[in-house]
């Protein structure tokens, strides 16, 4: 396939149209007529031999082959972009719009305080910080970056891991003062304890309650009468005295110092739990990319320091 200014121009118009999530968006952005943009696109589609959208009156979506197409094109176009800016201005230059899936409590209590150091270093830079509860699909969604706890499941996308944080099971003192201090798991089940449960936003059901020391593992069945999706109520609930909690320790430091929540089964606290960045190709990663993941590497480092 020869490339030439049709080729290109489609290229960039379906990009404008995944980022922005529609013809019309994608025409403003541009600074182009909506005509415009579908003429290039369905001129791309014809280059190719295959359908890279699917258009309703109510929304636009990749079909399998145009998110193959563009995970391919994505990091490409983007490099060129930076590239074209770059020798425009003789420098490397971070500038353009980032768009981050990212992980509710993770932005909420880490992210969040750190951000506006970013953002002054970076002033030609925009940032679309887009809280969701998950990952969902990256490319077709248009998002440069995505942030989220666990374990990676299989993709194309290339995933760096950030962290790993510590699992805490925790109660407040007023719980253990009236329904008694638990000192194995199986006491968990054993007399009968409140449980919270956390529900994984990829599997739709809550986590397992796992506790590692060494190369023994436990697993309990909680029951439990409560299931959360949001961290921040979790942590109300259990400081509240409602029931016992499986916590990550990132971002429960001062309440485990100043005794508000107290860790239970110190000789059970080898879970593990990991922070990923995923981001659609390890080759042509864009400036604006590559700073945020910079920026993402220091904060958490700093974050990890202080549970120490």
């Amino acid at each position: 396939m020869n490339l030439d200014d049709r080729l290109l121009n489609g290229v960039s118009a379906l990009a404008a149209v995944v980022r922005s999530g529609g013809f019309a968006a994608a025409a403003r952005s541009l600074n182009v007529s909506q005509p415009g943009v579908s003429r290039a696109v369905a001129r791309l589609e014809a280059r190719v031999g295959v359908r890279l959208l699917e258009r309703t009156t109510r929304s636009v979506s990749l079909t399998d082959e145009g998110r193959r197409f563009y995970e391919t094109i994505g990091p490409v176009l983007a490099a060129l972009e930076d590239a074209a800016s770059s020798l425009a201005e003789g420098k490397v230059t971070v500038r353009g719009r980032l768009r981050v899936n990212i992980d509710p409590y993770f932005s909420q209590l880490i992210l969040g305080p750190q951000l506006s150091g970013f953002m002054r270093e970076y002033p030609e830079l925009k940032v679309d910080l887009i809280t969701r509860e998950s990952l969902g699909d990256l490319v077709a969604d248009g998002y440069d970056l995505g942030i989220r706890f666990g374990d990676p499941r299989p993709s194309s996308l290339v995933g760096r891991k950030l962290l790993d944080s510590g699992v805490r099971t925790v109660a407040s003192p007023g719980y253990l003062k009236k329904h008694g201090h638990p000192f194995h798991p199986h006491e968990l089940t054993a007399n009968k304890h409140r449980m919270i449960d956390f529900r994984d936003p990829e599997t739709g059901r809550a986590f397992e309650w796992v506790f590692r020391k060494g190369r023994k593992e436990i697993k309990i069945e909680t029951k439990s009468q409560l299931l959360l999706t949001d961290v921040a109520t979790m942590h109300a609930v259990c400081l509240a005295g409602h029931g016992i909690a499986q916590v990550l320790e990132l971002g429960v430091e001062a309440h485990l110092a100043s005794g508000r929540l107290v860790p239970l089964f110190p000789d059970w606290q080898d879970e593990r739990f990991p922070l990923y960045a995923f981001y659609p190709s390890r080759q042509y990663l864009p400036p604006k990319t590559r700073a945020f993941l910079e920026f993402l590497s220091g904060t958490v480092l700093a974050s990890h320091r202080n549970t120490l």
